[in-house]
């Protein structure tokens, strides 16, 4: 197991317990959640090392590894992806200002968003280091239409993108840093980085604590409230240009929330915390349950 001693934004070694979450999806181990206390940055500490991280996303039930639609959460989340896909493409297009491009999807999964690309004419690459979900990518898509890497620091092709996207990825990346280092050196100049994370402040994550099922330790190493994500990339040589929301994100966390909170589905009860959680995220702009940030390369 791996401590995490110093904070990851701010450097701070002074660090406090602030949840104990249990791990739903594979080992039903429990992992600490600890806060920073000068920055209030969250991280999972201790976590598994590096090399045994892997282990931890063998499930059926993963379904972004597996692309599994047994159950009615994940036929949901079929449905709302098949939605979201386009408008992805769509925002990468508005904020690039490009009907057509040199795109790296980083964290490409079981491949839907680089295949959407492919089609809309994107010169499109992706990173995905789970043989798992590239096997899934292989069977439903053909690869050969398009380069799929395992490893974005061991690559030296990787130039001149006009936009770099990472789908729900940087809070399951062990080097974060020197990842986002990388991604930055691959992009051309003022080109986009777009990036989704959880959001721990968001209203959905209040009600259900430490069932809150986007913390998904100790698969999720980092957690990232708004300021954190906006210090961070700001330190690594970005500009925040829009904060957008990701609206079924809360619906879907908490339907998974309420049955690891309950065992059982609850699913008016969690429509109405997503839905509530939407609502209030309205107001602020900034508390939505998962959100999408657009940066651009200074």
């Amino acid at each position: 197991m791996k401590e995490i001693t110093t904070c990851l934004i701010c450097g701070s070694a002074e660090q406090e317990l602030f949840l104990v979450c249990k791990d739903h999806t594979v080992s039903q181990k429990e992992f600490q959640i600890k806060r920073c206390k000068s920055c209030g940055f969250k991280f999972t500490s201790p976590r598994p090392n590096d090399e045994d991280l892997g282990q931890y996303y063998k499930a059926e039930s993963y379904v972004s590894h597996s692309d599994t639609k047994k159950g009615l959460i994940n036929t949901l989340y079929h449905w709302a992806r098949s939605y979201t896909l386009i408008k992805k493409l769509q925002l990468v297009m508005h904020y690039t200002g490009l009907k057509k491009g040199r795109i790296l999807d980083y964290g490409a999964g079981t491949g839907a968003f680089l295949d959407t690309c492919k089609k809309n004419g994107w010169d499109a690459i992706g990173i995905e280091p789970d043989p798992d979900a590239r096997k899934v990518m292989a069977e439903k898509f053909s690869i050969s239409s398009y380069p799929v890497l395992t490893d974005a620091i061991a690559q030296k092709a990787l130039y001149d993108f006009d936009a770099i996207t990472a789908w729900h990825v940087l809070e399951h990346v062990p080097d974060l840093k020197e990842t986002i280092t990388t991604l930055r050196n691959s992009l051309k100049e003022k080109a986009k980085l777009i990036v989704a994370v959880p959001n721990p402040t968001s209203y959905d994550a209040i009600v259900y604590k430490e069932s809150w099922a986007a913390y998904d330790v100790p698969r999720h190493l980092w957690h990232f409230a708004p300021a954190n994500m906006e210090r961070l990339m700001k330190d690594m040589g970005f500009k925040l240009i829009k904060t957008l929301p990701m609206v079924f994100a809360s619906y879907y966390v908490s339907m998974l929330s309420e049955q690891y909170k309950t065992g059982s589905k609850g699913l008016l009860k969690a429509f109405w915390t997503g839905l509530k959680s939407n609502l209030k995220a309205n107001k602020t702009g900034k508390e939505f349950s998962s959100q999408i940030y657009v940066f651009q390369k200074l």
